[in-house]
C-alpha cells in the first residue's frame, strides 16, 4: 500500500479552513497532520473535511493555543498523547494505521526570541521539551513509525537562508540543533525529506514580517518528516508545497509531503 503524508502548521484550523480544504481537494494526501490548530478537538471543522474524504481523525486540542490533529482518509486510531516537559500543552498526538504504522504529530515550542534559558523561560521550555523527547525515545525506542510536525528548528546550514546570520537566532542556534539531533538519534529516526533531497536549500517557513516573502526568500526548514530505520527505505517523493505560502490568508508555513510504500 502506498500512502502520502503531509504536515502543515496551519496557524488556526478554523480561520484557515478554506485553505485546508483546498489542499485536501487539490493535493489529496492520505494523511494530513496539522499543528497549531488553536482550538479544542470538538471545534475542528470536520464536516467540510469529511466531505472531502477525511473520515478519520485523532487530535489533542487546547483552547486558543497549540493543538495537533491527524486527519486521515485511512482508518486511524488514537495511539496516545504525551505531555512533554510537563508543560500542559497540546503538542503531541499519535495515531495508528491498520497496517501497524504509528504516526507521531509534534509541535515543538517555538522558544521565544532570546536564545538564553536564564533570560527567556520559553527557550528553556523548548530545550526541556526536546530533552524529554530524547529520553522517551531512548526508553521506548520507536519501531514502524513516522514522526512529523513543526519542530521549530532548522538543523542544517542549507535549511536556512543565511547560516552565519542565524546562528544566534532562535530556531538555528547550535544548542537547539544539538538537542534536536540528540532526540532524532535516540529514536534512530531518519530525516526522510533530506534522504530524498540531500542537497540544496529547502525552506518550509517564511515570516509574516517580510513584505515580499517570495522575492526575499528568507526561509527556514522548520517542518519535518522522519521515519524509523525499519521503514525509512519505503519513504520517497518528498516535496514542499511552496505555493501554499501564497494562498489567501496563508499560514506562514508551507506543507511538507512524503509518500510511503508499506
Amino acid at each position: 500500500m502506498t500512502f502520502t503524508v503531509a504536515t502543515w502548521n496551519i496557524n488556526s484550523v478554523r480561520l484557515r479552513e478554506p485553505i485546508v480544504a483546498k489542499l485536501m481537494g487539490e493535493e489529496a494526501p492520505d494523511i494530513l497532520c496539522l499543528q497549531e490548530c488553536k482550538c479544542l478537538e470538538e471545534q475542528i471543522p470536520v464536516e467540510a473535511f469529511e466531505a472531502l474524504g477525511y473520515r478519520w481523525r485523532v487530535a489533542k486540542g487546547q483552547k486558543s493555543y497549540n493543538g495537533v490533529a491527524i486527519l486521515s482518509k485511512l482508518p486511524i486510531t488514537l495511539a496516545g498523547s504525551h505531555d512533554f516537559a510537563s508543560l500542559g500543552h497540546a503538542r503531541h498526538v499519535a495515531g495508528r494505521l491498520e497496517n501497524g504504522v504509528t504516526i507521531h504529530n509534534f509541535y515543538v515550542p517555538a522558544g521565544g526570541d532570546i536564545p538564553d534559558r536564564a533570560e527567556n523561560v520559553k527557550f528553556g521550555q523548548k530545550l526541556d521539551f526536546l530533552t524529554h523527547m530524547r529520553d522517551w525515545f531512548r526508553e521506548e525506542r520507536p519501531e514502524k513509525a513516522i514522526l512529523v510536525g513543526d519542530l521549530n528548528i532548522a538543523p542544517r546550514e542549507d535549511d536556512v537562508w543565511n547560516h552565519k546570520a542565524l546562528l544566534k537566532i532562535v530556531s538555528h542556534t547550535p544548542i537547539e540543533v544539538d538537542h534536536l539531533s540528540a532526540a532524532r538519534e535516540a529514536g534512530g529516526w531518519i530525516d526522510i525529506t533530506r534522504k530524498d533531497i540531500p542537497n540544496g536549500t529547502l525552506y518550509s517557513w517564511w515570516s509574516y514580517r517580510s513584505p515580499d516573502w517570495d522575492a526575499a526568500d528568507k526561509g527556514r526548514r522548520l517542518d519535518h518528516i522522519w521515519a524509523t530505520p525499519d521503514i525509512a527505505n519505503a519513504g520517497h517523493g518528498s516535496r514542499i508545497l511552496r505555493a501554499a505560502r501564497g494562498w489567501d490568508q496563508p499560514s506562514d508555513h508551507a506543507p511538507v509531503f512524503a509518500a510511503f510504500d508499506l
